[in-house]
């Protein structure tokens, strides 16, 4: 009998034992999976804010008027001081013809400025 009570005592304490080495192995895999959730949830977060921000701008109705008015303006500015020049200086079209062409090319420049085509600082965008 004491052999018996020594097994059933030493398998209670293997019992015991395995719990305590369950129990350390959940706790260190839960930590694991949190951290493992938590990285999954930040990354997900950056997808969607990345996603995001194109839907914050303007509609694409509202970026096509204020490109067309960023166009239209230098071209109706280079009109009227070329109308304005020819008037002063009497050049009757040649006034007119040059700051009409420069108001063109303003309002192309504007247009790609204001797209985001062009870079902010100086020189060629490369």
């Amino acid at each position: 009998m004491t052999g018996d009570t020594t097994r059933d005592g030493g398998g209670a304490n293997t019992d015991a034992a395995k719990a305590v080495n369950t129990d350390a192995d959940l706790s260190r895999r839960l930590s694991r999976l949190d951290q493992e959730l938590g990285q999954r949830r930040a990354a997900d977060a950056r997808d969607k804010a990345a996603d995001a921000d194109p839907e914050a701008g303007p509609s694409p109705l509202a970026r096509g008027f204020r490109l067309s008015a960023e166009f239209v303006a230098g071209v109706g500015a280079g009109a009227i001081l070329g109308w304005l020049l020819d008037r002063v200086l009497g050049s009757s079209p040649w006034g007119m013809i040059v700051l009409l062409m420069l108001g063109f090319c303003a309002g192309i420049y504007n247009v790609l400025r204001a797209a985001g085509h062009l870079r902010s600082g100086t020189g060629p965008s490369a």
